[in-house]
């Protein structure tokens, strides 16, 4: 279930991946600097994954899609990512795996 926010460094999963075969990743760059939690930018739709190709092992810059993240919490007019997010993005669906941000602000909202 989502809940916890995330935020740089945090692991992700494209599946499929860019040649079939799941890729994995981690967020690089959060697109806001309003909301922190333990002093890093809250991830948002719209932040960018480094992604690492499953098969030919080239890494590929993947922005966080629009759909799927909280529809009861934005920052700047973005959705709030959290773990346990099936977001749409690029080839396939990107599930938001952690670790969490912050242990305490839990977003119980849909995706």
């Amino acid at each position: 279930m989502s809940g916890l926010p995330v935020s740089l460094g945090c692991t992700v999963l494209l599946t499929p991946g860019a040649s079939g075969p799941p890729d994995t990743g981690v967020i690089v760059a959060v697109t806001q600097a309003t909301a922190l939690a333990n002093g890093l930018p809250l991830a948002v739709t719209g932040s960018i994954c480094q992604m690492i190709n499953s098969v030919s092992g080239v890494p590929y810059p993947l922005p966080i899609g629009s759909a799927g993240a909280s529809t009861g919490v934005t920052i700047d007019g973005q959705a709030l990512v959290r773990i346990g997010d099936m977001i749409p993005s690029g080839s396939g669906v990107l599930a938001i795996l952690g670790p969490p941000a912050t242990p305490t602000v839990i977003d119980g909202s849909a995706p």
